[in-house]
């Protein structure tokens, strides 16, 4: 990292930092080393814990933020539905949501003209924080991180204890980057950047000078030698311990093929002078394809649906042998309608529609 030069804090422009991506990626060192370097992580932060023991770098306030939106929404933090980011866009532009949000970020900039979002969730509501950042007459910039889906599904696996299945993890990645890549595309150029977790391992300083740069933040462009050292204590080439690829996961073929060819196209973004027109064209035809093939998938695991109907239906206490049973509704003669509504709408809506044209109930 080159020399810095004196500058005041007070004189930088007013800048929101949004550290995008899916959890296990990097985030964290990202959003660490920016506050290392003198970017503000509002308070207070999540706390560490075995997963992650040295920190998360992410505001307490936006994690709560966001758990609330995604289960109103219900989209889940890992969730492979290409229809979910509707749901998300939707909460987004409640203007109480909105106003909430621009309120509690323009309450920072007392303590800092350069801060840094981060959340594993925040990808979800780029539309809702861009609008916030404008409104708080707040320069929004974004860098999202790229890891190999593989070492991403592994690590989820690992650290979470995540029983979702290889198929659903991958899946739910390919969704999340494709996602984000077009959400923040509107920045490409120097209002966004795509930084490859094992570069920032392999030269951090080199890496986040990139950043710095690209996104003109002036705290990491001025960053004395003290906090460069504090930044070498806290990057630790160790943290890859992921090692596996994606023939080790044992994917459906075309889900691997899809995954291989997007983390292909995202690799160039990290490229200098790779965030380029031919690239998003691709990238919009991988999240056509990914829209397909999930579409598909849908189709085919019909049966599995009513099955989980079926059983849902017969939970002890609702008709299971020797329990007692509720007075009979209204039989409308469809299955569906005896399920509570609330485990209905879990059901993806194309799959109803669906069930609804099999049984000749379409509306």
């Amino acid at each position: 990292m080159s020399a810095p030069t004196p500058a005041e804090p007070s004189a930088h422009p007013r800048t929101v930092l949004f550290v995008a991506g899916a959890g296990r990626s990097g985030t964290s060192t990202m959003a660490g080393l920016m506050q290392i370097l003198g970017l503000h992580v509002p308070r207070p932060e999540v706390p560490a814990d075995a997963s992650n023991p040295k920190g998360f770098s992410e505001p307490q306030w936006v994690v709560d933020h966001h758990d609330r939106l995604l289960a109103e929404a219900n989209v889940q933090v890992s969730d492979a539905r290409p229809e979910a980011w509707f749901e998300t866009g939707r909460i987004s532009t409640r203007e109480p949501e909105r106003i909430a949000t621009s309120q509690w970020l323009e309450g920072h900039f007392a303590v800092n003209s350069e801060l840094v979002v981060k959340d594993p969730r925040l990808s979800w509501f780029l539309g809702l924080w861009r609008v916030a950042a404008i409104r708080t007459g707040v320069r929004p910039v974004f860098a999202t991180m790229l890891r190999p889906p593989a070492e991403v599904v592994g690590s989820k696996q690992l650290y979470y204890a995540n029983k979702l299945g290889s198929a659903h993890l991958t899946a739910s990645w390919l969704n999340m980057l494709l996602h984000t890549e077009r959400a923040t595309r509107a920045e490409a150029g120097a209002g966004r950047v795509f930084v490859r977790y094992g570069d920032l391992l392999e030269d951090w300083t080199r890496t986040t000078m990139r950043v710095g740069e690209t996104l003109d933040l002036q705290h990491v462009l001025h960053a004395d030698s003290e906090r460069i050292r504090d930044g070498h204590r806290f990057v630790d080439p160790s943290l890859r311990r992921m090692g596996q690829s994606l023939d080790d996961l044992a994917l459906p073929t075309r889900l691997h093929e899809l995954t291989g060819e997007t983390w292909a196209e995202l690799n160039k973004l990290a490229e200098p002078e790779g965030d380029i027109p031919a690239v998003h064209d691709t990238l919009d035809q991988l999240r056509e394809a990914y829209v397909d093939l999930y579409a598909e998938s849908e189709a085919i695991s019909r049966s599995s649906v009513v099955a989980t109907e079926h059983r849902l239906r017969r939970r002890p206490g609702q008709g299971a042998a020797g329990a007692p049973k509720p007075a009979p509704a209204p039989d409308s003669g469809f299955a569906a309608d005896k399920v509570p509504h609330g485990l209905r709408a879990a059901v993806p809506p194309s799959v109803r529609r669906g069930l609804r044209k099999l049984v000749g109930r379409e509306r």
